[in-house]
């Protein structure tokens, strides 16, 4: 029997049913749309096959070879069954690269062909003009925001937790001789300042107990009496409940008490800080430690001095030794921490790669490098990415008594060192070079430099001459610009100098020298210092271990004076250093003969560390010394700095040669005499999981005193950081990316610019849509301050970049930059549509979410592409169901016709009679 009430809803009608009910389909449904690709009746194309097709050369994306089987079918499913098969062909070898057993050569063609399929695709999404729907490669969204940020100033200064549990029990950090004073720095006039020192000492407490709030209203009434504003509060770190394994099954643990910090709260006006009279000398050290291989950077007190030793850890900490006095997490994606130096002012600075930048700070390529500035109290104050597009490493870092900072490494891909040189990959694409890059004290780039050779090179040592030139040294495969090859790999030399031809100009810099030296076989040069007008390298050249010594001439260019061969090394070089009058070269070998002079202390067996002590000529002379120093097993010195007359060395201690990666690993820290041998100073210690491995070291004199058990950093607190784009993120001068309107049309370019901060490139954006975007920079995060009337004023935090469609109009569509120059990826922005992509009147937009950056060179990346594409093949399919009639046409509604409910009636009777 025929429901009535189905056909009469087709007019918004209903119909009362008594008897038995029977669904018969009284007509055809026509058809509205074509057989899509991914139907079950069409025959598939064979994975295998397309694979074949794809590295043969065929085009992924053919229109004519789209099959409709509808003569009236728009051109939209041509295009979209066209864009299909394309995303399947890729698909196909993704699913090929993903399977056990492929060649590496064959997953190169693999990635290869990928990348340019990927390009194909974007290149023919640009051009292919839909009609009744919108297709981008990236995605479709109404707000895009940045997840680049720029810090804002601060007048808050959180510490780490120096207490844990009750409010009302003692602090352990407070407890004995606790004296310090607050500096407050307020403006005088235009130009000038006045600093006062408000003396802390907590005796003045008497007997009352030494709790976090007592404490607190008693610096609090020395700040109010000496007629200052700022304030020292606290600030809750609330205990959550943590979750382990235990025998591979998930364990929640309770909350644990809850910890406070110091919460230093000044003002626009008041520049704080932090000064101690009693002060010891301060030892940095990087260490990977942990099964995970998590980096941490400890602190340890030297002795002597005045200072107070530490007596215990801090809240949280583990695995602590004696003499250490912090211990804090580097941030997640740091890896290969290779150097690390005190500025003048007690910073720390060390450089490091990173497979990903902080959550305010996307890296563009697979590896990029960063430096990062830690204060005395190991607080993270600033991180500076290189913005390498590629991949990057970082070998090497100078400061120079202005406190200038150089970093020098490698760099494969583009790395915009100009105007001129925006996207450019270097002499030989996919070959690293050299680089050398320049910031001031604040961390704000000057200047960069790429050379390189047609083979491989890499700069592992910098350092800055007394007039200001920036010396690198290395290592390179071939001929580097300005000298001549030797053969294999050969140490090299190279000198830049920066200047500025009037006020306006801009930083130029000139490349000044440059030598190649070494042996037919294979050289480097693993350290380099400079001495005066000396310029002294240490490497490993063909297996010995050699000094070399260059004079540098007024204008700064080296010239090879003396070599010292210290006979067959079986280890590395770690350092060379000037002091006393002594140059001083460390490293570690076996005993295989090395030969430095009188022997102060043996071969202990195993590979040990050595400190080698020789004239400042090179010249052999009664003074030279050779002192080991380990144990019967393998020792490393992972970093070497001479302080004072003597040798601060860390490194992995005394493990067995037969050890395997997973068997316990300590750490150590000595300070060593290196004319007599004598052991001064020495620590050990575990990491977690039984894995402590030291990475680098500094030392900063006077760098440890009472301030580092409260979590205060010595010195003025930074309130403020760089707001420029190519400071706050891994944009750099020339990059850039496109608008473009949304339905066809010229793509306007926007490009970054030294000066540009997210204000500026606000309105470039505005301007580049025509007006068709909205860009505003939103604050997010930070702490209140007050209220304005009725607006809430707060300070800290982080700003960012929201675009929008402005009201009324399409939005517009954002395209990545050129390979080597994309300002998107260092910004944080995917690329696609922004603007309304629903609703009445609204062209339905679909994004595909397909980022350039997709690849097959490993199996992460595989799987990564692989659910790309089946995220972009959805979108394929829900774009062909909005393109269905039934989704756009008005239902029909209204009051049914008589004539229709009488045509029903009749067949409904008939029916009766035919069925009985």
């Amino acid at each position: 029997m025929i429901n009535n009430s189905y056909l009469l809803g087709l007019f918004g009608g209903t119909a009362t049913d008594t008897t038995s009910t029977y669904t018969t389909a009284a007509l055809q449904a026509a058809k509205k749309q074509p057989t899509p690709p991914w139907s079950s009746t069409v025959v598939a194309p064979k994975q295998d096959a397309l694979v074949r097709a794809a590295l043969g050369g065929r085009k992924l994306i053919n229109e004519d070879a789209a099959q409709l089987d509808m003569k009236s079918a728009p051109a939209d499913y041509r295009k979209l069954f066209a864009l299909y098969q394309g995303l399947d062909t890729l698909n196909a070898l993704t699913n090929r690269a993903a399977t056990k057993g492929v060649s590496s050569l064959e997953l190169a063609q693999l990635n290869k062909r990928f990348s340019a399929g990927l390009a194909e695709v974007g290149s023919w999404m640009s051009a292919a003009a839909f009609e009744d729907i919108r297709m981008v490669q990236g995605t479709a969204k109404s707000i895009s925001k940045t997840t680049a940020a720029t810090p804002r100033d601060s007048a808050v200064s959180v510490t780490g937790p120096i207490h844990e549990g009750a409010l009302s029990t003692p602090v352990v950090a407070f407890e004995g001789d606790v004296r310090f004073n607050i500096t407050i720095k307020v403006p005088v006039g235009i130009t000038d300042s006045l600093t006062t020192a408000v003396p802390i000492d907590l005796a003045g407490l008497g007997a009352k107990p030494r709790t976090m709030d007592n404490v607190l209203e008693f610096i609090n009434t020395q700040l109010q009496t000496a007629g200052f504003a700022t304030r020292v509060g606290r600030e809750q770190i609330k205990a959550e409940p943590k979750t382990v394994q235990v025998n591979g099954k998930p364990v929640t643990l309770p909350a644990g008490p809850d910890k406070w910090s110091l919460a230093i709260r000044g003002n626009s006006t008041e520049t704080v800080g932090f000064t101690a009279a009693e002060t010891s000398d301060a030892v940095y050290v990087v260490q990977s430690a942990g099964i995970a291989g998590g980096s941490q950077l400890l602190k340890f007190q030297s002795d002597g001095g005045t200072a107070a030793a530490p007596t215990a850890g801090g809240v949280g900490e583990t695995q602590w030794v004696d003499g250490r006095l912090s211990q804090n997490a580097l941030p997640d994606g740091v890896q290969n921490v290779r150097a690390s130096a005190v500025g003048p002012d007690g910073s720390l600075w060390m450089v490091a790669d990173v497979t990903a930048g902080p959550d305010t700070q996307p890296i563009k390529g697979v590896q990029d490098v960063a430096l990062m500035r830690y204060d005395t109290a190991g607080r993270l104050v600033a991180t500076r990415t290189l913005g390498a597009a590629s991949t990057a490493s970082g070998y090497a870092i100078a400061i120079d008594a202005s406190g200038n900072v150089a970093v020098a490494g490698s760099v494969t891909g583009s790395l915009n060192t100009s105007k001129t040189d925006a996207g450019k990959a270097g002499e030989v694409a996919g070959v690293a070079d050299s680089f050398v890059t320049v910031f001031n004290k604040d961390g704000e780039e000057q200047w960069s430099q790429r050379r390189g050779a047609r083979a491989a090179d890499e700069a592992t040592s910098v350092s800055f001459g007394a007039d200001g030139t920036v010396y690198i040294a290395g290592r390179a495969k071939s001929a580097v610009t300005g000298a001549s090859p030797v053969g294999g790999w050969d140490g090299y030399v190279q000198a830049f100098k920066a200047g500025e031809p009037y006020p306006t100009a801009g930083i130029t810099v000139k490349a000044t020298a440059a030598t190649q030296f070494g042996t037919a076989s294979d050289d480097s040069v693993d350290a380099m210092t400079i001495d005066g007008s000396n310029l002294y390298t240490a490497g490993v050249e063909d297996g010995r271990a050699v000094v070399r010594r260059f004079t540098l001439d007024a204008a700064g260019v080296p010239t090879l004076a003396s070599t010292r061969d210290l006979g067959v090394i079986s280890g590395d070089i770690a350092g060379v250093a000037v002091s006393g009058g002594k140059v001083i070269l460390t490293g570690t070998s076996r005993d295989s003969g090395l030969s430095a002079g009188m022997v102060t202390t043996a071969h202990s067996g195993g590979k040990d560390v050595f400190i080698a002590t020789l004239s400042s000529d090179l010249t052999a002379a009664a003074g030279d010394r050779l002192t080991w120093h380990g144990g019967a097993g393998d020792d490393t010195a992972a970093d070497v700095k001479v302080h004072d007359g003597k040798v601060w060395i860390t490194g992995v201690a005394d493990r067995g040669e037969a050890a395997k990666a997973t068997d316990p690993t300590r750490g150590y820290l000595a300070r060593i005499d290196p004319l007599s041998g004598a052991v001064e100073y020495e620590k050990t210690w575990s990491g977690d999981g039984d894995q402590a491995k030291p990475l680098t070291l500094a030392v900063a004199s006077n760098g440890a005193s009472v301030l580092d058990r409260l979590g205060l950093p010595k010195g003025e607190i930074d309130q403020s950081d760089s707001k420029r784009l190519i400071d706050a993120t891994s944009v750099r001068v020339g990059d850039r990316f496109y608008i473009s309107p949304p339905d066809g049309g010229r793509a306007v370019s926007v490009t970054i610019e030294a000066k540009d901060t997210l204000a500026t490139l606000a309105r470039k954006i505005e301007i580049a849509s025509s007006g068709k975007l909205k860009a505003t920079v939103v604050s997010e995060g930070g702490a209140v301050t007050g209220k304005d009337g009725e607006t809430t004023t707060t300070t800290g935090g982080f700003q960012r970049l929201s675009i929008t469609a402005r009201d009324g109009k399409a939005g517009g569509v954002l395209t990545a930059g050129e390979t080597g120059r994309d300002a998107l990826a260092g910004l944080g922005l995917s690329p696609g549509y922004v603007g309304a992509s629903a609703g009445d009147d609204i062209v339905k937009t679909f994004g595909l979410d397909l980022s350039a950056s997709l690849n097959l060179g490993d199996a992460a990346s595989v799987k990564t592409a692989g659910e790309r594409l089946q995220a972009a093949m959805k979108s394929v399919r829900e774009a062909y169901r909005a393109l269905d009639p039934a989704t756009s046409a008005p239902a029909a509604s209204g009051t049914v016709p008589a004539y229709l409910t009488a045509q029903l009636a009749n067949y409904q009777a008939a029916l009766s009679r035919l069925t009985g």
